[in-house]
């Protein structure tokens, strides 16, 4: 099964060797034993995600998880938020895409592929209540999340406090005209974008810390865009005015 490793002991390595690498820990409702008490242990002191499961919930999940321990892992090492935004500064279009709660891998891994071709600096993603990157998101992104810098963070509105204090403008994308028209608005670069979850879209605490909003006029009576195509329609004005396009 592609991004996942499976076993006590390899998954017990992967935790104490590449703690960075993994997404998700699940195990087996009822296992006990030392490597299970240590395993768990090791998944807290990092702020890895895991879930005891009962045995058909995790054979569902997890097909032929023989010994009830297995790790969903992302295929590249994420990056610290201060190296992220030094990558960001130098790149073609310098923009960072934070995502918050984005659930769906499909959204997640196409607007990676799309920041990636349009030389985007980064991601920023959730350690909690996002997709995973592995599996799905990485089959849409075409290879672009094992490419492009991505920083997992614990507390979005955190680290946006600390991209404006690096001197990064905080945008984040409106459904309504509340905010910029994104056709005839200047950004200010460096930038990050903050796109919302597919159903609430930005939470307001999030919100509350990005200094500008941008919206995309539809004069077609059509407001269904989800957050991919909303995201590719933004990252492609601003690219258009990093090149110098009019």
């Amino acid at each position: 099964m592609e991004n996942v490793v499976m076993g006590r002991k390899p998954v017990l390595e992967l935790v104490q060797r590449e703690p960075a690498m993994v997404e998700q820990v699940l195990i087996r409702q009822g296992l006990q034993g030392q490597d299970i008490k240590e395993l768990t242990n090791l998944c807290r002191d990092a702020g890895i995600r895991f879930r005891f499961l009962p045995a058909e919930g995790l054979e569902r999940t997890v097909p032929d998880c023989r010994q009830g321990v297995a790790a969903f892992i992302f295929g590249q090492s994420f990056v610290p938020l201060e190296s992220l935004l030094e990558s960001a500064r130098h790149a073609p279009l310098p923009v960072v895409l934070a995502l918050d709660q984005v659930q769906d891998p499909g959204n997640v891994g196409t607007l990676a592929r799309t920041l990636l071709a349009l030389g985007g600096g980064g991601l920023i993603v959730p350690k909690h209540h996002g997709s995973r990157l592995g599996g799905s998101a990485s089959k849409a992104s075409a290879g672009a999340l094992e490419r492009i810098p991505v920083h997992q963070c614990v507390n979005l509105s955190r680290d946006l406090e600390e991209c404006a204090q690096e001197g990064f403008t905080v945008y984040k994308a409106e459904a309504g005209p509340e905010g910029q028209d994104v056709f005839t608005s200047q950004v200010r670069f460096p930038l990050v974008l903050v796109l919302g979850g597919e159903e609430k879209g930005v939470r307001p605490g999030v919100a509350k810390h990005c200094q500008e909003s941008l919206f995309i006029p539809m004069p077609g009576e059509f407001d269904s865009l989800n957050v991919a195509q909303a995201g590719a329609v933004i990252l492609g004005q601003m690219a258009r005015q990093a090149f110098g396009g009019k």
